[in-house]
């Protein structure tokens, strides 16, 4: 093992502080490095693998799809492409779709379709997006400046003009930034890597109700919170609140690389040809992959188990917090959960990876819970055991 990391990290560039493992393979829940040694993962890859690895339904969809056709470029109509869009323009209650190879490409194709959509209304090209603070919408150069945390962006401007940041759960914060330029407000519904934090109902409802007012478009980042994490398919449906554009990703194809954004009808057509396009996004591959996970989502009932599971998941969590004073509180929304500790975390999480747990962070303090959405209770159980291991030894 150690000799693939020495090679690893002579020919990868050092973007990641990477852990000391080599995976090799994963079954259901678990993940085994190339030595054999077993990990439960709760990290699910960033909250991508909902259907937990191995799924043959999953793999023989991808399969038989190889042997048809990968890739023919957006110059053509493929099948796959056509019946992935009917299904999350379903599920997400928009009306047009357009596929990307990542979640940052979807930020950066929903910034652009709300500047062109505000042109199109105004006749300029001089308009102001909202986000909000300590947000993550991706590291690319769009998606980095309504990225709202400086530590992302600071070493890379100048970045795109035209935004200002907002304090999360304070509508009045945002209020006060609206002026006759503001095109749109982006948003996480749950803010991941910003420390799981969910938008208060009366936040997001109120953020709704101002763009309304103000002939604002509303953007909905559910990359990582969408898919059924939060125990609806998409976090703004708990809330009531329907997005104008809204992006996704991660779990849209629960490990192949695939992404989008969509919107409603009218702000959809804001886009004519030639303005955005790429070579992979909605390729026949992808999307064969992306219809296949809505079609396991409904047969297997996910979103059901989600809000069967959670409740056992959050009260384990609690008990831990009641029996160590160094955690300081839960928070999020789902299978979306974070502790926040009164110390750093980055000592705990190779700790608990040497017991056999995959956990990762979110900021400096919090750790982050993501698994498969199968997780089942002698999972969680599983995973409490490690993780009380490790913290009664601090």
């Amino acid at each position: 093992m150690h000799l693939y990391i020495e090679e690893a990290e002579k020919v990868l560039m050092h973007t990641y502080n990477r852990y000391q493992i080599v995976l090799g393979r994963g079954e259901g829940v678990y993940l085994y490095d190339i030595n054999n040694k077993k990990y439960l993962d709760f990290a699910a890859g960033i909250a991508v693998f909902a259907l937990g690895y191995g799924n043959q339904e999953f793999n023989n969809a991808l399969k038989a799809q190889i042997d048809q056709l990968l890739h023919t470029s957006n110059l053509y109509y493929n099948v796959p492409a056509i019946e992935a869009a009917q299904k999350l323009t379903k599920a997400s209650g928009m009306d047009r779709v357009f596929f990307t190879s990542s979640g940052t490409e979807a930020i950066e194709g929903a910034v652009k379709l709300a500047r062109k959509y505000y042109y199109k209304k105004h006749g300029v090209a001089d308009s102001q997006i909202i986000s909000m603070d300590h947000s993550f919408h991706g590291r690319s150069m769009g998606a980095l400046s309504v990225t709202g945390n400086s530590k992302y962006r600071e070493a890379f401007g100048p970045l795109i003009g035209g935004v200002v940041f907002a304090t999360f759960n304070n509508l009045d914060s945002v209020k006060e930034l609206v002026n006759e330029k503001t095109s749109a407000i982006i948003l996480e519904p749950v803010q991941g890597e910003g420390g799981l934090y969910p938008a208060d109902p009366e936040f997001l409802q109120g953020v709704r109700k101002l763009c309304d007012e103000h002939g604002i478009l509303l953007i909905l980042d559910e990359i990582q919170c969408g898919m059924g994490r939060t125990g609806a398919m998409f976090a703004s449906q708990h809330y009531n609140v329907k997005a104008d554009i809204l992006t996704t990703a991660k779990a849209l194809g629960c490990g192949v690389p695939v992404g989008a954004f969509a919107a409603t009808e009218e702000v959809a057509t804001a886009f004519e040809p030639g303005d955005h396009g790429t070579t992979y996004g909605g390729n026949p591959f992808v999307t064969a992959a992306v219809s296949k996970v809505f079609d396991l989502f409904e047969s297997e009932k996910l979103i059901d188990h989600v809000n069967e599971i959670t409740p056992y998941l959050t009260r384990k969590l609690d008990e831990l917090i009641a029996k160590y004073s160094f955690i300081k509180e839960r928070r999020g929304m789902g299978l979306m959960q974070g502790l926040e500790f009164s110390m750093p975390v980055k000592d705990v999480i190779p700790k608990v990876m040497e017991s056999g747990l995959i956990l990762i962070s979110a900021g400096a303090n919090v750790i982050r819970f993501v698994p498969p959405l199968i997780i089942e209770k002698q999972h969680i159980d599983e995973m409490i055991q490690i993780l009380d291991e490790v913290l009664s030894k601090i």
